[in-house]
């Protein structure tokens, strides 16, 4: 794979229907803004167990003047999502009915984002390719086909359309087998005609609440009917050479930028050496320990992210504190999560970062029958405690692993980044932005090379350090003796998320890149 260059625009996504439709609005002379969305939706027909209009959706967004603004389409736990909903359960069930307890916010980031003054293509433009893709079918790529295996035993026994779209032959659909998904289709053929706002109110969202009882969610129409995207403000903290931003609370941007900012303070004179790697894992430790006792729900904390970010004395206690030969003794709870980060750059300036997902593999495992929609699972992370970190209560949002990255150089460069991956979402953002920006890697280098991940992603009850094949022998060496728990995982796996890039260069030209591990592409034009 080679990083792919264009002179009027660029998308990657990681499924390559999904890249190929945000690139086609662009040459439809659509923007950054309106090739995302048709991304975002196409992603919902083609990569299913990834993603979906049944979960949230983070944005950030650079304007052609600099203005740099963010979109959470973040949905709070249902109403009747109390404690007592869970009476006899030590924790909230990561699959079926009482997993799908927060309403999912996709769709209402793809109205916000579109409310804007250089949006004007039709929606049902946008939607066309995903609408095309779940009617007519898609062939079934070899990881979504692995993935229906290994997780059949999970998925089969939930109530709802799951085995009816995903199983129509009695087994797990195989590599190419063509994946038709009718009732999506028409789902998004409403959301075309009537407008996104539906899915929340109206006969759309009277279908979805039916649907959500029906199975045994707590999800009601009056608790989609409540929801709105927010505009919160984005986090930023500023490193030698470029100004980082990521999403605000409740995800974890804050632990991205941390990580970024504790490294840019510390010694490393090669990429993927030990000083490299070492530092960076163990930024990565000390930013999940401030993540997890201080993140969730803005309207449940008092810490101030931003004022931390922007306290550099702070920053470098915390850089200092890292041995730069022995790791801090680990483990600590790690967190789960699927997902799909997509971006896209236009000939006007604008550069897009996105990330949206179901949480696990298809979610809840909920496949609502009438509207096809394969609902969320991302308040099986809540706590089932009267109060604390993210606690389980009505309308609250629970904590995200998502996090859509942007970075502005300063000899003008916007480079927008991401992956999928849970606890390796920071990680992987880390490795490959400190490639490309510190040390001159080429974009595409920066993604394939092999990378490593602290902790688990998914759904691996594991806390050591991972590590792909194909670093300098005596990496793991050195890294084992400095006290990590290394343990090899092969080249080029799963494990280390799907990450994708694309940059605007100073000269208006574009660079993307896509990861091997996935079945992506960067789309230029």
């Amino acid at each position: 794979m080679q990083t792919v260059r264009a002179s009027r625009g660029i998308v990657t996504a990681p499924h390559y229907l999904a890249a190929r439709a945000g690139r086609d609005v662009l040459a439809d002379g659509g923007n950054a803004i309106e090739a995302s969305v048709a991304v975002a939706a196409a992603l919902a027909a083609v990569y299913p167990h990834m993603t979906g209009i049944g979960g949230d959706g983070f944005w950030l967004v650079r304007e052609p003047d600099g203005r740099v603004h963010l979109v959470h389409g973040c949905g709070g736990a249902a109403a009747k999502a109390d404690l007592s909903l869970y009476a006899g359960h030590d924790a909230v069930p990561q699959r079926g009915p009482l997993a799908a307890n927060t309403v999912a916010g996709t769709v209402s980031a793809w109205e916000a984002v579109l409310d804007h003054p250089a949006c004007s293509l039709p929606l049902a433009r946008l939607l066309r390719p995903a609408i095309d893709h779940a009617l007519n079918g898609v062939p079934v790529t070899q990881g979504g086909a692995a993935i229906a295996k290994a997780k059949r035993d999970e998925l089969r026994p939930q109530p709802g359309a799951y085995a009816r779209i995903f199983e129509p032959d009695g087994r797990p659909l195989l590599t190419g087998d063509l994946l038709r998904q009718h009732a999506l289709g028409e789902t998004l053929e409403t959301l075309a005609q009537d407008g996104l706002d539906s899915f929340y109110r109206g006969a759309l969202a009277e279908r979805i609440a039916a649907d959500l009882a029906a199975l045994g969610s707590p999800v009601s129409a009056a608790d989609l009917a409540a929801h709105r995207a927010a505009r919160p403000d984005p986090l930023s903290v500023r490193i030698a050479g470029a100004k980082l931003y990521n999403a605000n609370m409740p995800t974890q941007g804050f632990a991205s930028l941390l990580i970024l900012a504790i490294f840019d303070r510390l010694n490393a004179d090669a990429a993927d050496g030990f000083e490299h790697v070492h530092a960076l894992v163990e930024a990565t430790k000390r930013a999940f320990l401030l993540r997890d006792a201080a993140v969730g729900d803005a309207a449940h904390t008092s810490f101030e992210f931003q004022h931390f970010l922007d306290d550099a004395a702070q920053l470098d206690r915390m850089a200092a504190s890292i041995d730069p030969a022995a790791a801090l003794p680990w483990p600590q709870p790690p967190q789960w999560g699927d997902t799909c980060w997509f971006a896209a750059a236009d000939s006007d300036g604008r550069v897009v970062s996105a990330i949206q997902s179901t949480y696990f593999e298809f979610g809840s495992g909920l496949v609502l029958p009438a509207t096809g929609i394969t609902w969320q699972n991302r308040g099986s992370s809540f706590r089932l405690a009267q109060d604390g970190w993210n606690a389980l209560k009505p309308g609250r949002q629970p904590f995200h692993t998502l996090n859509p990255a942007l970075a502005e150089f300063t000899d003008g460069r916007v480079m927008a980044y991401g992956t999928m991956g849970g606890e390796g979402q920071p990680q992987t953002q880390a490795a490959l932005f400190s490639r490309y920006a510190r040390f001159g890697a080429d974009l595409q280098q920066a993604i394939s090379a092999p990378r490593w991940l602290l902790g688990r992603t998914w759904g691996e009850q594991s806390t050591t350090l991972k590590i792909e094949d194909g670093f300098a022998p005596d990496l793991y060496e050195r890294l084992a003796a400095a006290g990590h728990d290394v343990e090899r995982v092969g080249a080029l796996t799963a494990t280390m998320g799907h990450a994708g890039a694309v940059v605007r260069l100073a000269d208006g030209s574009f660079q993307g890149a896509s990861d091997p591990r996935s079945d992506g592409e960067a789309a230029p034009w």
